[in-house]
């Protein structure tokens, strides 16, 4: 991964370069310079961290958390993990109520993350599962795909209620 993320950084030095001479800018870059350039000008993927607004996606009746606190690790969260959390918004017939301090699981996240196969699994949004002390989950159903990587985690409870499996 080092390697290959050293030779994307190396292409796209050239293509800077190319674009800085003479010629015509798009003469000596190739789709695959462009590619890696556009790469590093989109927004760069980060751990979930204090102060990040979280989709849940279960039916215990929250809408919105924001992260409180990361559990493991000092950079953030990543799939997985559980933070501890403050509810932003709710249903208003639901279990959790605005502004309740809860636990969550994250199944969700924009960053990339690397399976033993090679290939990486990441989602377009950041989404977590609300969970007790425990680590059972508050509600019955949970919304949308949920990634195997959980079953390692020991949270083999929010994989049977998830409909589907990535």
């Amino acid at each position: 991964m080092a390697a290959s993320f050293a030779s994307r950084c190396s292409r796209v030095g050239r293509s800077l370069f190319s674009g800085l001479s003479n010629t015509s800018p798009g003469l000596f870059t190739t789709s695959h310079e462009m590619t890696c350039s556009n790469f590093f000008s989109q927004q760069q993927r980060t751990f979930i961290q204090m102060r990040t607004v979280l989709k849940v996606v279960d039916n215990s009746g929250a809408k919105k958390v924001m992260c409180i606190q990361a559990l493991k690790g000092k950079k953030g969260a990543r799939l997985g993990d559980t933070i501890i959390a403050s509810v932003k918004e709710a249903h208003p017939n639901g279990k959790v109520k605005k502004g309740k301090v809860v636990y969550g699981v994250v199944v969700r996240a924009a960053m990339p993350r690397g399976r033993c196969d090679g290939s990486e699994v990441k989602f377009d949004d950041n989404a977590v599962v609300l969970v007790d002390k425990q680590g059972q989950p508050i509600g019955t159903r949970v919304f949308g795909p949920v990634p195997h990587e959980l079953r390692r985690k020991k949270h083999v409870k929010i994989l049977t209620l998830a409909g589907h499996i990535a």
